[in-house]
């Protein structure tokens, strides 16, 4: 494969492995299980630590199965490198872990996953200041911003409102500023949209979700765009900067948060997540069109109180996503209206399964406040928009007429 040709998504997933030799002509890069490497030459070991040349030291910090998995992101995602974990709030957490300090100061949408949120509320507690904000209006993040500010925080698309950042403005503003733009792209996947085209200097996705995209393994990513000036970040050790300046970030994080805070992504879970990520463009094109047909039919049904996904033009950020996104995703949720119990309706359904996953070829559902976001009040649900009975749905592959007319029996009964 000629890696200068600029060839289409899918096919530069499919033949990503192939740019480098593979031990025995084999068409996936082979699950690689040794946690330690071995060298012939001492002095080449020490070299290999001391990072004047390439190679692997520990499975704790790199593995080759691993670095295909990493090739592969940071193809998708346009980038400069990137580095997986175990998870995808591993990926975020290596940010806390590996760039802020006490005194630092984060502004973050306030439309964030649950366990997002409760991240920053224990970075809060530990000496790093969050302001959580309205982030669909630029004007509220610039507001928030302080000398202090090191960092600024926002989802694509959020979980489970599907509110919309200002992402293309909030961009302009950080760069203007120098401040570290992150964007988690994890409701949109690299397929529907790369925030490298708003300026975001870090891309987070949760590999679990859409790019591995079976619900059969674990993992997160923190890719570099190459956008962000790291001369700017005030807290890169003097020993990081002996690197390019454009890998001062990610010698850091790779250094502080995945070879010192260990949570690093197994070679079978990549193995998975890769094979998986084969195919994301054709089953997120096929889950955005059952997305949209089920949005539409429940925002028909008088019995639905509010539906909430880009894909409608009653979204109050409908405009920003069609410019934006090559489609609206896979992510939707509903309010039924007072009278209709949302576990009765759930527990019609014959295909949706209650489970909390996302991204999977199986279309599944789970009643928001009472689960994913219990934790967090009843208060704080409000300030989200998340009603009592609002229901999310992670729209999967099911042929559309099945999938429409199980939401639709689910509501007759």
């Amino acid at each position: 494969m000629n890696d200068k040709k600029n060839y289409g998504f899918t096919t530069t997933i499919l033949h990503s492995d192939r740019q480098k030799p593979i031990e025995h002509g084999s068409l996936h890069k082979p699950i690689h299980t040794s946690v330690a490497y071995g060298y012939k030459d001492a002095r080449q070991l020490a070299e290999v630590f001391q990072g004047k040349q390439g190679g692997y030291r520990y499975g704790r910090q790199g593995n080759p199965t691993v670095s295909a998995l990493e090739e592969k992101i940071t193809k998708m995602e346009g980038g400069l490198s990137t580095i997986c974990f175990a998870t995808g709030m591993a990926a975020i957490g290596a940010v806390v872990q590996a760039l802020l300090r006490e005194g630092d100061h984060v502004v973050s949408s306030a439309f964030l996953f649950g366990n997002t949120n409760s991240m920053w509320n224990t970075v809060n507690a530990q000496g790093a200041r969050v302001s959580m904000v309205d982030a669909t209006d630029v004007a509220q993040v610039e507001q928030a911003l302080t000398p202090q500010t090191r960092v600024v925080f926002v989802e694509t698309i959020a979980n489970p409102r599907t509110q919309i950042a200002d992402l293309k403005k909030i961009g302009a503003l950080c760069r203007a500023r120098g401040i570290l733009y992150i964007v988690d792209n994890t409701m949109t996947s690299p397929y529907l949209f790369q925030p490298k085209a708003v300026d975001a200097g870090l891309v987070v996705n949760s590999l679990t979700k859409s790019i591995g995209g079976h619900g059969i393994a674990l993992g997160g990513a923190l890719t570099d765009t190459g956008l962000y000036d790291w001369t700017r970040y005030p807290h890169i050790a003097d020993n990081y900067k002996k690197n390019p300046q454009a890998q001062w970030g990610m010698a850091q994080i790779r250094a502080k948060a995945l070879r010192d805070f260990g949570a690093s992504l197994g070679p079978e879970a990549a193995h998975h997540i890769a094979v998986g990520a084969e195919t994301m463009a054709l089953r997120l094109d096929r889950e955005c069109v059952n997305a949209l047909a089920v949005a539409q039919m429940l925002e028909a049904d008088t019995r639905v109180a509010a539906v909430h996904y880009p894909g409608l033009p009653s979204h109050p950020q409908h405009a920003l996503a069609t410019e934006l996104f090559r489609s609206y995703g896979s992510l939707l949720s509903f309010e039924l209206k007072d009278g209709i119990d949302c576990f009765d309706y759930l527990n019609r359904m014959q295909l949706a399964i209650p489970a909390s996953n996302l991204g999977d070829t199986r279309t599944l559902v789970i009643p928001v406040a009472h689960t994913i976001f219990y934790e967090m009040g009843a208060e704080r649900r409000a300030s989200m928009g998340i009603a009592e009975s609002l229901i999310r749905v992670s729209i999967g592959l099911e042929d559309t007429v099945d999938l429409v007319e199980d939401f639709r029996q689910a509501l007759d009964s």
